[in-house]
């Protein structure tokens, strides 16, 4: 994808590319969108703080391993620039503010959430 591209570069060390097709978050308004969607399926908001090398490797890895695409609808959300969001969602659904930070919405409530290397697929997998 093109925005990660400007998050990470296009330098020719970086061989690998996102398989992910993420949903940009950022409208306050989508987070009453991501409830409603919630009802239906799964949802994943993975918060990255582009300024931070190790959210950078976690989103790497994470991106590497996602095989849940039929599962889930990822949402992605540059906390940096959109951090009254970030705020929201804390309050929202009832989590702390944690960068990296990946949350899984199902029925409108945040059923699982976790920040730094516990944001792994395998983990995700139990909640979908």
């Amino acid at each position: 994808m093109s925005f990660l591209k400007n998050i990470f570069g296009n330098n020719e060390s970086q061989k690998e590319e996102s398989k992910m097709e993420w949903s940009l978050l950022n409208e306050m308004e989508q987070l009453n969108d991501i409830i409603s969607e919630s009802n239906e399926n799964p949802i994943v908001i993975f918060k990255h703080s582009t300024r931070c090398i190790i959210s950078r490797t976690v989103l790497k890895n994470f991106e590497k391993t996602f095989d849940l695409e039929e599962k889930v609808k990822p949402y992605f959300l540059d906390l940096l620039e959109f951090r009254p969001i970030s705020n929201e969602i804390a309050s929202v659904f009832n989590v702390t503010h944690q960068s990296p930070q990946l949350l899984v919405i199902k029925n409108g409530v945040c059923v699982y959430d976790a920040s730094h290397d516990g944001i792994e697929v395998d983990s995700l997998r139990k909640f979908v």
